[in-house]
């Protein structure tokens, strides 16, 4: 018989929830225990129309992932860090901007934030076919475990809520499942992301902004909601609220690829990353995320066969025969973010750059 032993892993204790009295975004909660019947699932598809219409954010519960296997892997996620020397990171760094790709490590002081301060966040980025890249030594034993997590993510969250945003669009519930294979071409991929304290120094010259608001490139972002308050999203009006932490509970956001896919009927939602509260800026911020989008090969042309959208009318970036793939995109927003030479708008607050022909904001 298999062993059903897995290795030992340090505890990483997360930081306590904030006292602070701040202004959270009323997110819709998913609930995808409904899922499992052609009625639930009819019902659960207006909540997401609402919410992603509303917020282009949501939570989801009951998702089948344990609270114990949850901590087990915000446990994996530190060993990306806290395990592996400077040195070795540096082995197994990501030539983003050549590349395009994100697989492998992310540095501290990568992008420029603002004012001559760079970033003080590492991520570590695993596709979700863990042999496509050689891994440092401390996670070695841990990829079994990060395998099976990629699917739970990819099976059993993902492909889910694509059935719901195809049936919330009067479309045959396969319709983006069948543009999100897990065996395919593509750069789906886990992330294990830590956020440093920054000096009181980096704050003043950078407004407390941390990671300027931006939208995602892919479909869906899946994040593994953790304690420290410091993600926001910018609501319809401009204003900037929080995002609250709920155990066990994921928040999955809309990106570019499925704002194009809808022909802007779901567009991507602006999110920053800023200082957390005063009670908890002692503390690192280690995430865990599932950062979904359709494969490499995928076209990003509007959906026209879908009802929904030919009642609200398609609203292209580009024309049909100028879209670019999946892989072009990616690829064009993965070089230049943080990295490529931003334009000051004319609305204040906002920085300005073209990618594959489309326009792309960046906001303080």
């Amino acid at each position: 018989m298999p062993s059903t032993t897995v290795p030992y892993v340090p505890h990483y204790e997360p930081a306590p929830l904030t006292q602070e009295n701040l202004k959270w975004a009323d997110l819709a909660v998913i609930d995808l225990a409904k899922a499992g019947t052609p009625e639930g699932r009819a019902e659960l598809a207006l909540e997401v129309n609402k919410a992603l219409r509303n917020h282009g954010f949501f939570y989801v519960i009951n998702h089948g992932y344990t609270q114990a296997q949850n901590e087990r892997m915000f446990d994996i996620a530190d060993r990306a860090f806290a395990g592996v020397s400077a040195e070795e990171k540096q082995l197994y760094a990501s030539n983003i901007k050549q590349t395009g790709s994100y697989q492998g490590y992310k540095l501290r002081n990568y992008w420029h934030i603002d004012n001559g301060v760079h970033d003080q966040l590492e991520h570590y980025n695993i596709n979700r076919d863990t042999t496509k890249k050689p891994h440092p030594e401390a996670v070695r034993p841990f990829l079994p475990e990060v395998e099976s997590f990629a699917r739970f993510n990819h099976h059993l969250v993902l492909h889910p809520i694509l059935r719901l945003i195809a049936l919330s669009l009067e479309l045959p519930e396969e319709e983006l499942v069948n543009t999100h294979g897990y065996h395919e071409v593509g750069e789906t991929y886990v992330r294990f992301m830590k956020y440093y304290p920054r000096s009181d120094e980096e704050e003043a010259k950078t407004n407390n902004v941390w990671l300027k608001g931006h939208t995602d490139f892919g479909s869906l972002t899946i994040l593994w909601s953790q304690p420290v308050s410091a993600l926001q999203i910018q609501t319809t009006n401009g204003e900037w609220q929080w995002i609250k932490h709920i155990d066990n509970a994921l928040v999955v956001n809309a990106g570019d690829a499925l704002e194009f896919l809808t022909g802007g009927y779901y567009k991507g939602t602006i999110h920053r990353v800023r200082q957390p509260p005063a009670d908890q800026q002692s503390y690192t911020r280690l995430g865990v995320f599932y950062f979904a989008m359709p494969d490499d090969a995928v076209r990003l042309t509007p959906l026209t066969a879908s009802p929904v959208l030919q009642r609200a009318g398609i609203q292209r970036r580009f024309e049909d025969n100028a879209a670019p793939t999946m892989e072009q995109w990616r690829r064009g927003r993965t070089s230049a973010y943080g990295a490529s030479e931003l334009k000051r708008s004319k609305e204040d607050g906002v920085e300005e750059e073209v990618i594959n022909g489309v326009l792309v904001k960046h906001y303080n």
